[in-house]
């Protein structure tokens, strides 16, 4: 059975790979393969899915598409574009307000808000839009591994290790992903400012956009506050993160829905939500119960143990950069889903605290996807964006910033996640 599931489970792998368009069908077909073949029993199958994680993802999914109806992005991007002397420091700004946003709201929504607005300057001054929207996209990538709700990984992460939104910012009364995240930021911006020495032309904003509605703004950051909230709570119920999400995202729906007497908002909106990523997550999470039923999550976690001579500082090393390697060229949502089990298995066989390799793990995955064109979901948005303008994007020139906005935001991730929790 065990060789039986590892054969199922590679082939799914490569499948994920050669067919993104189909990852969630091929997901939920192994799946149910699974279930069909005994590997994982059916009544387990669901207690595999992490169901706060699915209403979590869901529930913001939902309320960022009422934020973006709003027009809010798009007003506090010209509020900050107005204040830059030129464009190297509008390049700047943007990306730093792409990586704001992106703490909170998913980073391909992010791209989508904020990418026209560096179209639109680009037009206006007759330059090349393509360094913007890849400075846009990479550093919306960064900034998802610094809250609970930036990014998928960032949830899984959560549900793996049962943290909750403060844990991001302190854990264990030390600084949190977020703090290390960014000092990434920060590093990145010398980066940014020596690509763009050159670019000291002026820009002016002509109108500011009007915000239709703040109501979506109220709902983000109601969700926000009530996550703070609850991660303060005792003995709360494992599903409250998702319950708050959804709950919000209905009621913003409700609350369109009886302003302009229509009742077809709520289905409207939540068209919205990425059922594929939904469906995919729910596939892996039955397909990483099934590898965990017969063992080999754990034959993976001594497998590492051996390569690393039992050497936590080895072991954490290679998961980095195996990581960074992996999400150059591998969406990090399958790769995370799949190796947080094998980091808990590694940490329980050497008898340490798994943070330092969950926290390791996830900026390596997360910001390892900045290597290549297609190493993140915002990467491949930006560049259709940029594509649909008549721009085409070679790697080559995607490499010449994401390469050094990876290194520099890697490097100082990985030596400050040894010392505050390796060491």
């Amino acid at each position: 059975m065990k060789s039986t599931a590892l054969i199922i489970f590679g082939v799914t792998y490569v499948l994920l790979l050669l067919l993104p368009k189909m990852r969630s069908y091929i997901s939920i077909a192994s799946a149910a393969l699974f279930i069909y073949l005994g590997i994982v029993p059916i009544y387990k199958a669901l207690q595999y899915i992490n169901w706060n994680a699915i209403l979590m993802i869901a529930g913001t999914m939902g309320i960022v598409s009422l934020f973006i109806e709003s027009k809010m992005p798009d007003k506090l991007a010209d509020i900050l574009i107005s204040r830059m002397p030129n464009v190297k420091w509008v390049v700047v700004a943007l990306s730093l307000f792409a990586g704001l946003v992106s703490a909170f709201v998913d980073n391909v929504a992010t791209v989508l808000m904020i990418a026209p607005v560096a179209i639109t300057i680009s037009k206006k001054l007759n330059i090349s839009p393509i360094a913007m929207i890849i400075s846009i996209s990479v550093s919306s990538n960064l900034q998802g591994a610094a809250t609970l709700v930036g990014d998928t990984t960032s949830i899984l992460l959560a549900a793996q290790a049962d943290m909750n939104f403060m844990d991001f910012f302190f854990y264990n009364g030390r600084p949190g992903l977020f703090w290390i995240v960014q000092i990434g930021a920060l590093l990145s911006i010398v980066v940014l400012l020596y690509l763009f020495r050159r670019d000291l032309q002026h820009i002016k904003i002509k109108s500011e956009t009007k915000v239709e509605d703040y109501f979506p703004t109220v709902l983000l950051l109601s969700m926000i506050s009530l996550l703070i909230l609850a991660s303060f709570m005792p003995h709360k119920p494992e599903i409250s993160n998702g319950f708050i999400c959804m709950s919000l995202f209905i009621i913003g729906s409700l609350k369109y829905d009886l302003k302009y007497q229509n009742f077809n908002t709520l289905r409207t909106h939540v068209k919205e939500i990425d059922f594929y990523t939904i469906a995919l997550l729910i596939g892996l999470f039955v397909l990483i119960g099934g590898l965990t039923e017969v063992g080999m999550i754990e034959d993976i976690g001594k497998l590492f143990v051996r390569l690393s001579n039992d050497n936590v500082f080895v072991i954490y090393t290679i998961i980095v950069w195996a990581s960074v390697l992996f999400s150059g060229f591998v969406d990090n949502i399958p790769y995370v889903a799949t190796m947080l089990p094998v980091t808990a298995s590694i940490a329980s066989f050497l008898a340490i605290d798994p943070t330092v390799l969950y926290f390791g793990l996830l900026i390596g995955a997360t910001l390892g996807g900045n290597l290549t064109p297609i190493g993140a979901s915002a990467n491949i948005t930006g560049i259709g964006i940029l594509r649909k303008e008549g721009w085409n994007v070679d790697t080559g020139s995607f490499m010449k910033i994401g390469v050094p906005f990876t290194l520099s935001a890697v490097i100082s991730g990985y030596i400050l996640v040894w010392i505050l929790f390796g060491i």
